[in-house]
């Protein structure tokens, strides 16, 4: 009598299985972006303030072992679930959430520059490469597009741009300077455009749903890469670097002064938008340290580094907790 039933719990579990990886969401990847982003402040907290590179360390593995359960489990959902993937593909939001792959591979080898300088440069040029790609696919969607209409801008459309700015960072190193220009160039240009159509859709159209709310963040983060991108380049900061790190000291304060609106937010994936521009913020801070010597901003780099640890922290244990939860890899 029970031998049915039995036989039919694994097949159900299969298909349970099945269903949600078809809804394994790419928006995940922006979990490596702000593990990495932790991993590289933390690093530049050990070379310029001493603090024990072995949390840097720990924290470097951590994303690099996260980045690759993620790669692989997106990779089956692409092999077993094609038409899952081309609909992320079609989505005006998911769609901007495709380059956060490979600016995990771009963070990662920033974190891994130093101490793996044959296999940095190549997750470099890799991730580089397929950056360009998914720049290049997303601004022909939206050229040639059928389906988007002005409520579906949103600040993750700076992603595909924030990629670019970010590849000189560890370009400079790897590769002749006119490649990191030319990304710097389509990231700056691409980032004020689109940061004119995002601001006229918040001031003049609906709020965001509460869902993309937390992508408030993503306003941060061209600025403060364009500032740690162009001094990489330069070498020294000029009045264009001040004027970059301040338009993200002021993007930092104008979100921190609506902090309760974010802590009544219900947790999403998205909630991910917090780390990674607060880790871009807080290692400009660093650097800004590091070259002025003004206390002001030493300060305020240690500030940053504990909010976005224990951001970081929160989000994770949040993720956990809604993963164990059966939360995650639902249908929207």
């Amino acid at each position: 009598m029970n031998a049915p039933a039995s036989s039919a719990t694994p097949a159900a579990a299969h298909d349970a299985h099945g269903g949600r990886l078809a809804h394994f969401p790419v928006a995940l990847f922006s979990t490596v972006m702000g593990m990495a982003g932790l991993t590289i402040a933390w690093l530049k907290a050990h070379h310029i303030g001493g603090m024990p590179i072995e949390i840097g360390v720990a924290l470097r593995w951590l994303a690099s072992a996260l980045y690759l359960f993620l790669l692989v489990m997106y990779g089956a959902k692409l092999l077993r679930h094609p038409e899952a993937v081309k609909a992320d593909r079609a989505h005006p939001v998911r769609l901007n959430f495709f380059p956060a792959i490979s600016i995990g591979l771009l963070l990662l080898s920033i974190a891994w520059a130093q101490d793996a300088p044959t296999v940095a440069p190549w997750m470099w040029g890799i991730g580089a490469a397929v950056h360009l790609m998914f720049t290049l696919f997303a601004m022909s969607s939206w050229i040639h597009h059928t389906h988007y209409d002005i409520k579906h801008a949103n600040p993750a459309w700076f992603i595909p741009v924030v990629g670019n700015i970010i590849v000189p960072i560890a370009g400079v190193r790897f590769a002749p300077a006119d490649i990191s220009w030319f990304f710097f160039s389509i990231g700056l240009v691409f980032w004020l455009v689109l940061m004119t159509i995002v601001l006229y859709r918040l001031f003049f159209h609906e709020p965001l749903p509460a869902r993309l709310t937390p992508t408030l963040f993503i306003l941060i983060a061209p600025p403060s890469v364009g500032f740690l991108a162009y001094v990489a380049l330069t070498g020294q900061v000029d009045a264009f670097a001040r004027v970059l790190y301040f338009t993200a000291l002021f993007l930092t304060l104008l979100l921190a002064s609506n902090a309760v609106r974010f802590f009544r937010l219900p947790f999403f994936i998205s909630a991910w938008a917090y780390s990674f521009p607060l880790a871009a913020m807080t290692i400009a801070t660093f650097e800004m340290s590091a070259r002025s010597g003004l206390p002001f901003y030493a300060g305020l780099s240690w500030l940053m580094l504990a909010v976005l640890s224990g951001v970081v922290a929160l989000l994770a244990w949040k993720t956990l907790a809604a993963a164990h939860h059966g939360k995650i890899c639902l249908p929207e």
